[in-house]
């Protein structure tokens, strides 16, 4: 590789080896740099190790950012599709293990050993344990000091991440990075992270932990039906993840332990059908057993339906048509799958991810104020945001 190469990307995540292969077959000579010992490790512990790197029903109603608009071009330039197309070629198998969202079906190590196959092929060079000690504008191209040296370049790609999962080695240098060449960067969070519970509902969860079980939860203008997890720290599985990205401190969570139902109807009738039936028994032939036992314990004990008068019905159905819980907190950084907020892009270019007035400085991925639900979408705004980027340099 020159001294000079025309392209340094900083992150060598999704988002910038699909940045550097696309720039590389595009006939740039590409440099990727990285803090990390090893390239893709978020790529290599999602999905329990096995990557849910798409959903093919990808839109841009999926993200979250301050400036909503600016995810469309790329999205509608390199959509799911493209992306399966890429990792057939390579004959990775995959599964569909709900309505549009891909996973590996044996390792997300097929998954990254395809991306660095392609960065080879492209004539990419990944040069890994390398810190970034500052970074300047140099005329026309940028200067880095690193711990490897000096080295100039015509562009600089930022694809960092977001501080989501710290022991990675995930930071906030590229938001340090974008402040440095006067960028905002909007207010970060963690996002599709679980929640953790005040002391009494906490040892209620502990009880309960492993249990799962399909609600539909609301807070704010989100609604997801999605399974909860009980967990020793709370409450998460995909519900909980998906509506930590409406929830702010102190929101109240409003949860369906019974999504669809009309609770008060459902007891009403099967008090007149089986006055004798046992309420624990209607509750466990609707709900994990578990979990039917423990709302038994909670609220009162059990007892034959028809010896329960309509008051108690309705409170009955309330707690399972409008459990109202108040989180208290979540678990942070330390699990959150993906950072909310990140460098504002209304000063970067939708369409080339330069950044108004210094073109030779680019932001790409998680790093940016685009955040998606969960489901794949995170890793198809990376490839696509890596892909838009890497075709413009």
């Amino acid at each position: 590789m020159p001294s000079s190469p025309d392209v340094v990307v900083i992150g060598a995540g999704a988002a910038g080896l699909m940045c550097a292969l696309t720039a590389g077959y595009a006939g740039r000579r590409v440099l990727v740099l990285d803090h990390a010992n090893k390239a893709g490790k978020k790529i290599l512990m999602s999905g329990g190790g096995r990557c849910n790197f798409t959903n093919l029903a990808t839109t841009p109603a999926n993200f979250f950012s301050a400036n909503p608009h600016f995810c469309i071009s790329a999205l509608k330039r390199y959509r799911p599709e493209h992306f399966v197309e890429l990792v057939e070629r390579h004959g990775l198998e995959y599964v569909e293990k709900a309505p549009g969202q891909l996973f590996c079906a044996h390792s997300a190590k097929e998954l990254l050993a395809i991306l660095l196959t392609e960065c080879d092929w492209a004539g990419v060079e990944i040069r890994l344990k390398t810190a970034i000690e500052g970074v300047e504008r140099q005329g026309e191209g940028m200067r880095l000091r690193t711990s490897d040296g000096v080295i100039d370049t015509g562009a600089l790609v930022v694809a960092t991440g977001g501080l989501s999962i710290p022991t990675l080695g995930a930071s906030g240098f590229g938001y340090d990075l974008a402040r440095q060449f006067g960028l905002a960067v909007t207010e970060t969070r963690p996002a599709l992270v679980p929640f953790t519970l005040t002391s009494q509902w906490k040892a209620r969860a502990e009880a309960l932990a492993g249990v799962a079980s399909e609600v539909a939860v609301r807070c704010r203008d989100g609604h997801y039906r999605e399974p909860l997890l009980f967990t020793h720290r709370g409450l998460s599985g995909p519900a909980m993840l998906q509506i930590s990205s409406y929830w702010q401190p102190g929101d109240e969570l409003a949860i369906e332990l019974l999504p669809g139902v009309d609770a008060f109807d459902a007891l009403v009738t099967a008090r007149r059908e089986s006055p004798r039936r046992q309420l624990g028994t209607w509750l466990a032939e609707r709900l994990p057993k578990r979990l039917a036992q423990a709302l038994i314990d909670w609220h009162g004990g059990d007892g034959i339906l028809a010896e329960r008068g309509n008051a108690e019905l309705e409170a009955w159905a309330r707690r399972l048509n409008d459990w109202r819980l108040k989180p208290a907190g979540t678990e942070g950084w330390r699990t959150a799958e993906v950072t909310m907020g990140g460098v504002d892009t209304r000063a970067i270019s939708s369409k080339t991810f330069a950044v108004e007035g210094l073109p030779q400085l680019r932001f790409i991925g998680e790093v940016l104020d685009v955040t998606g639900e969960l489901g794949g979408y995170n890793f198809q705004w990376a490839w696509a945001s890596g892909v838009a980027c890497g075709n413009a340099l």
